[in-house]
């Protein structure tokens, strides 16, 4: 069994307030939620209006597929116009790691 996360650090746009930050973050959570079928949630710089800390992760029977689905996040995350992309860290592990 593999696991892979990824976590990424964005800059948003034209965002002055938290509930505007919610309207861009929301879209892309959901669509990665809902393209990749990966668990995927906001999980960082809650507080901060103008940047985001988005984490999603998945569990595979290969490691192949767990490379395959972060690479696409990270394209979809890197692609959408409204955020710049700061940083993205990922890590791949198995179940037979010590």
């Amino acid at each position: 069994m593999w696991f892979g996360w990824i976590e990424f650090d964005l800059m948003l746009g034209d965002v002055h307030s938290l509930k505007a930050k919610r309207t861009v973050v929301r879209p892309i959570l959901a669509e990665i939620r809902h393209r990749f079928e990966v668990s995927v949630a906001e999980s960082g710089s809650q507080e901060l209006h103008r940047r985001a800390g988005l984490a999603a992760g998945l569990v595979a029977a290969d490691a192949a597929h767990v490379i395959e689905v972060l690479d696409g996040i990270e394209r979809l995350v890197a692609a959408r116009p409204e955020v710049q992309l700061l940083s993205a860290r990922r890590r791949l592990g198995s179940s037979e790691d010590e």
